[in-house]
Parts: C-alpha cells; sequence; structure tokens
C-alpha cells in the first residue's frame, strides 16, 4: 500500500522543517563535551512553529542553548521553568523568533522553534557534558537517537499539555509530552568527535560504521556515511592497548579565591577479601512485551543463559517472564543443579514477545522473593511510569541489589540507572551486534563480586565540603567509585575510606592535591548536577519537598543546568519584515520507527490509515488558537485520537516449571488490527526439544576467539581433526558445578580435575576459550571451578600443573591470568611456562597423555 504524506508531511502537504542532527565534541580524559545542533528550514509560504521531542544521555548535564538564523547568533538564557515559556510565548506571540528548551524526563527533552520564516535556515544547538569512567583502559559511550514508543499504564485521565501520540494517564500523567508520533522521518544524522583519553586508543562502533583517523590531539571520529538514519543508539567502544595505569584519579577546578571543586575517582582492588555470601540467591526478570519482538528477545534469552551459567551449584534462582502480566518458572526459587539448569533452559527457549510492558509487579514480585539477594532484569526499558516502578521497587526492598541488561537498540535508561545506583547494582546495555558474553560475565562478577559496605570519607590534611552523592556508594572491586565535592584552601593531604567486607574491616589511604588555580570548570558544572541528582532521590513531602525544590533551582540558576525545574529560552528580537504578524502554525516533528522493533513492521501502514493521534484541545502554548499539525490523515481529514496500550491486571504466578502461557488478549487483540494486532500477531512455536545451544545468538558464531588465544595450528603438536559437532556435545555434558565429571582412579577432586582439564583442552583444539562468543561464560565458569579445586590437589601435582596450564590457555583477561599465575607459583617450573604459550601448549599436552 502506498503512503500518502504521512508522518514527515503536514495537512498542508509541506514537509517538517527539520533538515538533520549534527553532533560534535570532546571525549576526554574524564568527561564529553558534546553539541547537537538540530538544523531547521521552513519550506512553507508562512512562519511556522516546531516541536521535536529528542533524546540525550540520563547523566548529561545541559549547559548551553543556543539559536542561529540570519547571520546572527543568540545564546539562551537559563529561567526557571514557567518563566521560561512566558518568555518564549511572549516572544512567539510578538512575532519575533524564540527557542525553548524542556527537561521532560531526565533523558527526554523537548526542543520548540517559533516563528521559523519562510526559506530561511534556524539552527539550534544544545550543548551537553557527561562523566565518563575508564575501566582497564575501556570506555563505552552512547548517544541516544530517537525517544522510542513507550508502554502508557493507566487511566486516561487530565488535561493534554503537548503533543505526544498518548494521553495522560493516572500512573503517567505527563505521557503526552514523552511519546512524539512514528513517521517517515527522512533528517539524518552526522557525527565528528575528538576522542582524546591521553593516549593512543583503538574506537569501534557494533552500531554504526566509523571512519577513524589520526588528529594531532587525539582520535578523529565520523560516521562512514552522512545522515544516517536517527533510529538506534550511537554506540562507541574506546579501548587502550595501554591498560597499566588509570587515567586519572583526580581533576580539579578552581579560579581565584572561589572555592574549588574535585572529582575523585578509584578502581578499587579488593581480591583477597571475602566474596560475600557462599550461596546466592537470584531472580531474573526478562521482558517478552511486543517491544521485545525482532532481535531484542533472543539477545535476552541468549543473555539469560548464560546468566544460568555462571550460577554455582547450590545457588537458589528463579525466572520471572513479563509482558501485561507475569509468569514465574518456579513457584518458588529453585536450587541450582544441573536438572532444574536443563529445565530452565527448555522454559526460556520457550518465551515469545507480546502484550504491554507491565514492569510494576513483576518487579516486585522479585525484590519480595529475594529481599537480601540480587535481581537481574532484562528489558529495553521502555515504560512510561518510570517513577512509580522505582519508588514501588524501593519501598519494597530490603538490601536486594539490581542489576539490568538494557537490550535492543533504543533503551530508555533512565529507570535502569536509577534502580542500579540506589540499590547498588549496576546495569550494561546491549546493542544488536555486540558481544553479549563478555558483558554478561562482567555484570554477574559485579554482582558476586567482594564489595565493601558502610562507607566513611575522611580528609586528612585538606577540608572538603558539600560531597555528592552524600552518601557514598559502595566499593566494588574493579568498578570505578566516584566522589565530587568543594575546597576552600589549598593544599595536599589524604583522603581515607573505610567500610566492611562481611566481617573485614577495609581501609585505603589516597594522596590529594588541592591547587590553588585549576583550569577545568567541567568538573564545577559535573559536581553540581551530581549535587542536584542525589536531591531529586530524596523522598521528601510537604514544605521540605518545596524547600529541597527551591535548593535545587537555586543551585541550577547559579551554574546554569537544566533540570526538571529550569529551563533554556532564548529569544531574538525581530523588527520590519522579519517580525512575524501572525501566530505561526504548530508543525510537530515525526521520529523514526526504532530500528529491530518487529511491531513496526506495519507502522507504515498503521499511518497511512489515520493512525496519528489529534492534538488539539491543549491549553499550553495557544492550541487553543490554532489547529496544529503531526501529520494525521492525507487531504487534511482529522486524524482519530490516540490509541494507548492499556495495562491488565496480573494473574495468580503460573504452575512450577510450566512454560508460559499465551496472553489471554492475543486472540482478540488479532482480530482487531492495526497496531495492537500487529503487537499479538502469531510467533513460530518452540521446538519441543529446546535446550541450552543458544542457536538465537548465531550472529555471533563468526566471532571467535581474540588472536592473542588463536594460536597458529602450524605451531601446535599433534592437533586432532575438529569434532563434527564444534564441541557442543561436550559442552552439554558440563555439569553445573562447571566441572566434568570424571572416572579412573583417584578421589573425585582429583578425577574432576583432569576430566575438566581435558574437556578444555579439547574446546581449545575446537576454537573454544573464554573468549568464545557463545561458549566462553561456560569456559569461565570451569577455569573459576577449577581455580577453587587447586587447594584439593596437593596430592597430585600433576594433575594441578595441568589444569592451571589449560587454564591459562583458554582464559583471557589479565585479572583471571592473574590469579592463576599466583595459584601456579609453589609448582617448580610452571610459573616460566606461562611465559611461553606455544611451550606450555606442547607441555600440557604431555601431560594430557600420561
Amino acid at each position: 500500500m502506498e503512503i500518502e504524506k504521512a508522518g514527515l508531511y503536514t495537512q498542508s502537504g509541506a514537509q517538517v522543517p527539520l533538515q538533520g542532527v549534527d553532533v560534535t565534541g570532546e571525549l576526554l580524559g574524564g568527561h564529553a563535551r558534546v553539541r547537537v545542533r538540530q538544523r531547521y528550514r521552513n519550506t512553507e509560504s508562512k512562519p511556522i512553529e516546531a516541536v521535536y521531542v529528542f533524546p540525550l544521555p540520563s547523566d548529561a548535564t545541559l549547559t548551553a542553548f543556543s539559536m542561529e538564523c540570519a547571520g546572527r547568533r543568540v545564546q539562551g538564557v537559563l529561567k526557571e521553568r514557567e518563566e521560561a515559556f512566558r518568555a518564549y510565548d511572549d516572544a512567539v506571540t510578538a512575532g519575533h523568533g524564540a527557542a525553548l528548551l524542556d527537561q521532560e524526563r531526565p533523558n527526554v527533552f523537548t526542543a520548540q522553534v517559533g516563528n521559523l520564516l519562510p526559506n530561511e535556515e534556524t539552527l539550534v544547538e544544545v550543548e551537553f557534558l557527561q562523566a565518563i569512567q575508564v575501566e582497564e583502559g575501556c570506555v563505552r559511550w552512547a548517544l541516544p537517537t530517537l525517544v522510542a514508543p513507550r508502554y502508557i499504564p493507566g487511566t486516561p485521565t487530565g488535561d493534554r499539555s503537548a503533543h505526544g501520540v498518548a494521553n495522560p494517564t493516572n500512573r503517567v500523567p505527563d505521557a503526552d509530552r514523552i511519546t512524539p508520533p512514528v513517521g517517515d522521518a527522512r533528517y539524518g544524522l552526522t557525527l565528528e568527535l575528538l576522542v582524546s583519553l591521553g593516549r593512543e586508543v583503538v574506537v569501534e562502533s557494533p552500531s554504526h560504521k566509523l571512519d577513524v583517523s589520526r588528529a594531532e590531539s587525539g582520535t578523529r571520529v565520523k560516521l562512514s556515511q552522512p545522515n544516517v538514519a536517527l533510529d538506534r543508539d550511537l554506540i562507541l567502544s574506546i579501548r587502550s592497548p595501554d591498560t597499566s595505569t588509570p587515567l586519572t584519579t583526580l581533576v580539579t577546578h578552581r579560579k581565584g579565591e572561589e572555592p574549588g571543586t574535585f572529582a575523585l575517582t578509584v578502581v578499587p582492588d579488593l581480591l583477597g577479601m571475602a566474596a560475600g555470601p557462599k550461596r546466592q540467591e537470584v531472580v531474573f526478570v526478562v521482558d517478552t512485551s511486543g517491544s521485545m519482538d525482532g532481535e531484542s528477545l533472543p539477545q535476552a534469552q541468549g543473555a539469560l543463559r548464560l546468566c544460568l551459567r555462571h550460577l554455582r551449584e547450590g545457588d537458589r534462582f528463579n525466572i520471572i517472564a513479563f509482558d501485561n502480566s507475569f509468569q514465574l518458572f518456579s513457584k518458588e526459587p529453585a536450587t541450582f543443579t544441573q536438572k532444574t539448569l536443563e529445565q530452565a533452559d527448555k522454559w526460556v527457549a520457550a518465551l515469545r514477545a507480546d502484550g504491554g510492558t507491565e514492569l510494576l509487579q513483576p518487579m516486585l514480585a522479585a525484590v519480595q522473593a529475594v529481599p537480601d539477594g540480587v535481581v537481574v532484569l532484562l528489558t529495553d526499558g521502555q515504560v512510561g511510569n518510570e517513577s512509580e516502578i522505582l519508588n514501588a521497587v524501593m519501598g519494597a526492598r530490603k538490601t536486594a541489589r539490581i542489576y539490568s541488561f538494557g537490550i535492543g537498540t533504543n533503551v530508555s535508561d533512565v529507570l535502569l540507572k536509577d534502580m542500579a545506583r540506589q540499590t547498588g547494582g549496576a546495569v550494561e546495555f546491549i546493542h544488536p551486534g555486540e558481544r553479549i558474553d563478555d558483558k554478561v560475565v562482567a555484570q554477574f562478577s559485579r554482582a558476586l563480586a567482594p564489595r565493601v559496605t558502610g562507607v566513611e570519607v575522611r580528609f586528612e590534611g585538606v577540608e572538603a565540603s558539600d560531597l555528592a552523592p552524600a552518601e557514598p556508594p559502595q566499593l566494588v572491586d574493579g568498578t570505578p567509585w566516584s566522589l565530587f565535592g568543594r575546597y576552600t584552601t589549598p593544599g595536599s593531604g589524604k583522603v581515607l575510606l573505610k567500610g566492611k567486607s562481611g566481617a573485614e574491616t577495609f581501609s585505603l589511604s589516597i594522596p590529594v592535591s588541592f591547587p590553588a588555580q585549576s583550569d577545568r570548570p567541567a568538573v564545577e558544572k559535573l559536581w553540581a548536577a551530581e549535587r542536584i541528582r542525589a536531591w531529586q532521590d530524596a523522598a521528601l513531602v510537604g514544605r521540605r519537598a518545596q524547600a529541597l525544590k527551591e535548593r535545587i533551582v537555586q543551585l541550577a540558576l547559579a551554574h546554569g543546568i537544566v533540570t526538571p525545574y529550569t529551563s533554556f529560552v532564548v529569544v531574538e528580537e525581530r523588527t520590519g519584515e522579519r517580525r512575524a504578524s501572525s501566530q505561526p502554525e504548530t508543525r510537530v516533528v515525526p521520529v523514526h520507527a526504532p530500528a529491530g522493533w518487529a511491531m513496526f513492521g506495519t507502522a507504515k501502514q498503521e499511518e497511512a490509515e489515520g493512525g496519528a493521534p489529534a492534538s488539539g484541545g491543549m491549553p499550553r502554548r495557544r492550541m487553543a488558537l490554532q489547529k496544529a499539525s503531526i501529520g494525521g490523515a492525507p487531504g487534511g481529514a482529522p486524524p482519530p485520537p490516540p490509541r494507548v496500550m492499556a495495562a491488565r491486571p496480573a494473574p495468580s504466578p503460573a504452575a512450577s516449571f510450566a512454560p508460559p502461557a499465551p496472553a489471554p488478549a492475543r486472540e482478540a487483540a488479532k482480530k482487531k488490527g492495526g497496531f495492537l494486532g500487529g503487537l499479538f500477531k502469531d510467533k513460530a512455536p518452540a521446538p519441543a526439544d529446546a535446550g541450552p545451544v543458544m542457536d538465537s545468538m548465531s550472529y555471533e558464531a563468526e566471532e571467535l576467539a581474540e588472536s592473542r588465544d588463536m594460536l597458529s595450528r602450524a605451531e601446535m603438536p599433534m592437533e586432532p581433526e575438529p569434532a563434527a559437532d564444534g564441541g557442543v556435545g561436550l559442552l552439554e555434558k558440563q555439569l553445573a558445578s562447571g566441572l566434568w565429571a570424571g572416572t579412573g582412579t583417584g578421589d573425585e577432586p582429583v578425577r574432576q580435575a583432569r576430566a575438566t582439564a581435558l574437556a578444555l583442552l579439547e574446546l581449545l583444539r575446537q576454537g573454544i576459550t573464554s573468549s568464545h562468543a557463545l561458549h566462553g561464560a561456560q569456559v569461565k565458569k570451569a577455569v573459576e571451578a577449577l581455580l577453587a579445586l587447586i587447594p584439593q590437589l596437593s596430592g597430585a601435582p600433576e594433575v594441578a600443573e595441568l589444569a592451571l596450564g589449560v587454564a591459562w590457555l583458554v582464559a583471557a583477561g589479565p585479572r583471571t591470568r592473574g590469579r592463576i599465575a599466583q595459584a601456579a607459583q609453589p609448582i617448580a617450573g610452571l610459573s616460566a611456562r606461562l611465559e611461553n604459550e606455544v611451550a606450555l601448549r606442547q607441555h600440557v599436552d604431555t601431560l594430557a597423555t600420561r
């Protein structure tokens, strides 16, 4: 069916004025400074107003806003939100040019550009700062490119105040401000970044093709093709060959006699400390809503299977799958054994994507099931009721930590980051095409890693105040820990960190120097933003809440930071012919359909049928005086009211180990057709023997081991022919403990250690190491199990030598190899062999034949 002037075009047939989005900036050692420039052109014969809802990183600090037209650049002014709107509205009503920037959510913003003149180009530029952390020489930087559709629960209520496709509801009162229309948006994205981390870096992207070149001051990064679609997050992976030292631990700013500001970053090494409870309780919560259809659900299933294989025998676990309702793998948490692992594999393989993202009830069930355990959430995070979910979860948990995987091309990261920050957990984002095994194992390593709680900070020799966050977070092994603060007097001293890891006492002393003069103004804005973020997390009510709001406004205005209570406004005073004489008509900029969302396979047909919602009845910004044009039906016919995905109550939990049942609304929804009908379209049934083999992740099968692990065949002695199944049969025999069952003489630890070493050696011959895209997690688990078994092999030194030698050959990562090297020290000659992998391989082949 041909699409006629839907989405991208206004009712009069003119193109929506946004022409493109240009991103420039610098990624430096401690922060990113990025400028997002939106290019508008009015091709109509009369002045118009453009409205564009767009995303930025949720931890970005907006610091500048400007508008350029007719060769004149005007800087924006930060005002209280309603005062900024009044200034904008007065200017547009009077015929002047103006632009307004509002924050709707921490990662959702609205730009309104009023009185765009015919055939004139207008540039609107947003600048933001973002703290970046370097972990073992690596940085992952993400720029969201569109505000994707969200699940909006609740009953429609209240007046509309914006042009979104959803009406406000009792659970999402700002729904109309965060749901831009999806249309045939042909404007594109360009990128030019300078990466300067103080050393040579390698820059790659799983989301876009790049042109990378060397520059005098760093590495210059561009997109291979200009004007690419804004339909997926832009992901940059930046790594340094040199991981021996951190890039920076202390950054400061101080001018004249004003107070100085500092940012301290520590990467704690807690490898000698207790790793926490011997048995973990974990609940996995997996999103199977309609927005996960396409590439996202297979990603989540693969990640979940990897997570399961990282559990230890005796741990207790459960799985919750949710869409409109939720269902459980087991009525009660199950003990992790080989049998329950196989049952969980089949249950996960049967999951299908449909329905809405009703996240509240499954998350409450998860934190109530393991009040002091670990919750692992796999979702694209596209929900509108983020605050409702966060408040309910924080009220229901005790000490449970939440670790999340953001799956897909357009993850809404606010909720995931807030839950991680407020529970002491962590969050990872997985873009289609990225290898997920390292991310999954790293995430689980954080959940199980040694940590220091009850952290206290004391300064000696120097004084500091206004710390942010005010309550220091936990220290987690290998995870960057940051603290911002202010100082009035320059000087040198030290920072003392104290806390507890289980029953052990932890103490760390860090030398610091606060200079009299330092020019890093970004640090001051990042400190103010972190302090505001901490205040916003405070659950105050009544007069104290109002007083806190006033403090937030005061600090934001002092440092020029956009918040929910402050907005940027820019006014261009016009005279003569450039001053408009009538009210401009509003043109709402549509956004792209998110890449990889199968639910938008019929999106264009939906628009052609008049699926875009009405935008009238809006009390804010002259909507009673005009008919706004969002797209609507061809020929100027008024579009129908918006449709909102309605939630329904969650049923009682399913029977133990039952496969997920289809949502009761599916058949009725299919008959309706349109948006919901496409959402509930038929899925192919799962195979009866669905098991642990991750065939849904087959797109990663080409990515084998890193070059260090791919030892040359010419150097390998007595290489046997590869097994016909590529090692899968051997992997399926791995026990829940991570070991393989042994036969022959000797006690059980010796038999299992030898059997596991031989299994890993055979997997190595098949090219399967800890870096393997599909099976790396199982290899890593086996290496961990072998390291735990080494103390029991004192009576079998050759078996211990074989186990450690093979573990070294299949392991990747400096931390794991460091532990292997430490365990190898008592064995004569083994440490020297670890320095020559060819000689080591020959030696373990010899040991394996004895």
